[in-house]
């Protein structure tokens, strides 16, 4: 009866409108902070042999890991500052800026060329992929266009198209780096907040085949995507051509079993796991740490996702429609791409090259993922102002 009453308690806290006493979401800034420890402890094992290799320097990632953690706190606090009615009045120069970074990024010379596909722009201390910035640039511009046309978009046909053509200047420009695995981010995110605004059913059937078929005409146009869109179903059939990343990265979830080899005992982030600290950090954790491991990683986000989707709920009972949306559509975006990461290394879903939110290697990724939480922390802060100004007036 009593673990009965705890367990209620609990979900009664978890679900229920944060209380206006408490300035910040405490729950979520602890979830923040022990996802990016959890990354900074798997980058610094998974990335001992490549920087053994490289830099003759075994914890050369692991050092810049953790400057990258420090530069995440800082933007995490430096966006808790900003007002939501900031976020809002800059959406149009945000998505501005994403375009001209996504452009400027296709220059030669100017945007590096890694592995055959020109993501990244070299700046002093590290590699900046305007894809991330992009991503969050989308979500602010369709929380704010949403709100601003919330009648339309639920009574107008074909008003879902809009935000679509929006999105689709972006992930065209994804698409000439090639990048096809942000550009299904950005549609994700699209499809989700208008689902959350209520459009029209049709539109769904209608954007989604068409979604669908863009991304099937996009694998088979390409031999290269074709053969990773395949690839998965069967990687041991070409362990050393196609299947090569995803053949290693079961063996070592198959290594690890229940409970693990142990922290540092892994064998496949020898050299045998490419991006072993990056794309597929989930499987050196797989190995290291065992089903337990990963299990406790997927429950620390899927808690995060959880918060930010009870922020969002909050700010639409308020009647705070853009912060409701951003919150939701920041939601969207990190279950999302966890999803994708995961089901890559477990070999359900083809390679991408998408990180694990806070716990793959990668600064962009990393600083980008700490300002939405950042922006979370701050509609669920105005949120308790709100409600406790409304409290007050109440009782008075």
């Amino acid at each position: 009866m009593q673990f009965t009453e705890t367990l209620k308690a609990y979900y009664e806290r978890w679900t229920t409108l944060a209380p206006s006493n408490l300035l910040y979401d405490r729950a979520l800034i602890w979830l923040f902070i022990i996802l990016l420890l959890v990354g900074l402890v798997a980058v610094s094992s998974a990335s001992i042999p490549v920087g053994t290799r490289l830099f003759n320097d075994p914890f050369y990632f692991a050092k810049r890991d953790a400057g990258y953690v420090v530069v995440s706190l800082f933007a995490c606090y430096f966006c808790l500052q900003i007002s939501m009615e900031s976020w809002e009045k800059w959406h149009a120069y945000l998505f501005w800026a994403a375009v001209f970074l996504l452009v400027l990024v296709l220059v030669p010379g100017i945007g590096s060329k890694i592995n055959g596909a020109r993501r990244w722009i070299s700046l002093v201390f590290f590699n900046f992929q305007p894809a991330e910035f992009a991503k969050l640039a989308l979500t602010c511009f369709l929380a704010s266009y949403f709100t601003r046309r919330y009648d339309e978009v639920r009574s107008r046909k074909l008003s879902a198209f809009k935000p679509m053509i929006v999105m689709g200047v972006l992930g065209g420009l994804l698409l000439l780096q090639p990048d096809l695995g942000s550009t299904v981010v950005l549609f994700v995110i699209t499809f989700g907040l208008l689902f959350i605004t209520g459009a029209n059913f049709w539109q769904f059937v209608a954007l989604g085949g068409c979604g669908v078929g863009l991304i099937l005409i996009l694998a088979v146009s390409s031999a290269y995507r074709l053969k990773r869109l395949t690839g998965f179903m069967d990687p041991f059939q070409d362990p050393y051509g196609t299947g090569f990343q995803l053949s290693n990265s079961l063996m070592a979830f198959g290594r690890g079993e229940f409970t693990g080899e142990g922290l540092g005992n892994s064998i496949q982030k020898l050299e045998y796991l490419p991006e072993a600290h990056t794309d597929f950090v989930m499987a050196v954790i797989g190995e290291e740490f065992g089903f337990i491991g990963i299990l406790t990683v997927v429950i620390l986000l899927a808690l995060l996702i959880f918060r930010a989707m009870k922020i969002g709920r909050e700010s639409l009972l308020l009647e705070q429609r853009f912060k409701g949306f951003f919150a939701f559509g920041i939601s969207f975006w990190i279950f999302f791409q966890g999803f994708v990461n995961l089901g890559m290394a477990l070999g359900l879903l083809p390679t991408k090259g998408l990180t694990f939110p806070l716990v793959s290697y990668g600064g962009s990724s990393l600083i980008i993922m700490s300002v939405t939480i950042g922006v979370l922390l701050r509609i669920d802060h105005e949120n308790r102002l709100m409600r406790g100004g409304q409290a007050r007036l109440r009782d008075d």
